[in-house]
């Protein structure tokens, strides 16, 4: 095994947290993943992200709830890791406002779990999910780390500035390294069921009309999975120095596209796959409680500090995406695949 420092990573039999395990995987890394496989979508999609990564070597899998702080210490005490990447986090800004307790449990009282065993068990590097979410409904653009977000629009945005605000508090206090990543819409194969792209391609397939909120009118920064975890590998090894030892990045693809660019790509695609064989039948609806208008990331400080900056487009990673989508759910060739 790798020399370099074992890694656990939470959340990862989720979206991110699988891809960028398994990308440490085929690095030589020794990974720890932790998660609760909640049913917030379908149980068989994440239990076949862990299916791939438990054919690697060095991949140990613990299923356990960050809200039950003894399930945490354990980890810690156990592995003994030297990098927490933690991803584990109720996703969704609308599902916040139907279910607002289990974000308090999984985004709030999860992360300071973590956060209180990193203080225990110094780490050399903690990373951690934020969104860009938290920038709310501001008008000014691009988006900067700099800017103002004391004004959230959604549980989910309050929980992931809450989560900065620890964060940084814990670094003060306890000298900390750690680095809060702020994603951009990420997207891409063995992506989440609840994502606009995703419901959008499975309504397409059956032939059934798709909801665009806004009447369509809004800018998302897509940002492709592969720009996100190589972000997020480029500074797992080196750790803020600063008093405190506390950052924050955006990751985002520093390109917003048109939604109805969007689902225009999404399907020519399909029809490319011969997954549908007309247009979308769309119904246009107002703006959703929760959402926001446009994101759009300043990534300067990511392309400054590591020379990286996310560069793939919407139309080479919706082509990944509706090709995984139609090898995991129409011809099945993957195990645990199809719902």
């Amino acid at each position: 095994m790798s020399d370099k420092p074992k890694i656990v990573v939470t959340g990862a039999a989720g979206f991110i947290g699988f891809h960028l395990s398994r990308r440490l995987l085929e690095e030589g890394r020794e990974v720890v993943g932790f998660d609760n496989l909640n049913d917030y979508y379908p149980v068989s999609l994440k239990q076949a992200r862990l299916n791939q990564l438990a054919a690697s070597p060095g991949f140990d899998f613990i299923q356990g709830d960050l809200s039950d702080p003894r399930a945490v210490e354990a980890v810690f005490l156990e592995h003994q890791p030297t990098v927490v990447v933690n991803l584990a986090a109720q996703a969704g800004v609308r599902y916040s406002i139907e279910n607002p307790q289990v974000y308090i449990d999984s985004n709030i009282t999860g992360f300071f779990n973590i956060l209180e065993a990193c203080r225990h068990h110094p780490v050399q590097h903690l990373v951690y999910a934020s969104s860009s979410s938290v920038y709310g409904n501001q008008q000014k653009t691009p988006f900067s780390v700099s800017d103002d977000v004391s004004h959230p629009i959604s549980l989910y945005a309050a929980t992931k500035k809450s989560n900065e605000l620890m964060a940084y508090t814990y670094s003060h206090l306890y000298a900390i390294p750690a680095t809060g990543l702020r994603f951009f819409t990420v997207y891409g194969p063995w992506g989440r069921p609840d994502m606009a792209y995703f419901s959008f391609t499975d309504k397409l397939i059956r032939g059934e009309p798709i909801r665009v909120f806004n009447h369509g009118d809004m800018k998302r920064d897509f940002t492709y999975i592969d720009d996100i975890v190589q972000g997020v590998v480029s500074l797992l090894d080196s750790p803020p120095q600063g008093t405190p030892p506390h950052r924050l990045y955006n990751i985002g693809n520093n390109q917003p596209v048109d939604l109805m660019h969007f689902i225009k790509t999404l399907e020519s695609n399909l029809m490319r796959e011969k997954l549908i064989g007309k247009p979308a039948v769309m119904e246009f609806l107002p703006m959703q409680p929760g959402d926001v208008y446009q994101t759009y990331a300043d990534v300067d400080a990511l392309m400054r500090d590591f020379n990286f900056k996310p560069s793939t487009s919407i139309e080479e990673g919706l082509a990944h995406f509706v090709s995984w989508y139609k090898a995991y759910y129409m011809e099945k060739s993957y195990s645990a695949g199809g719902e």
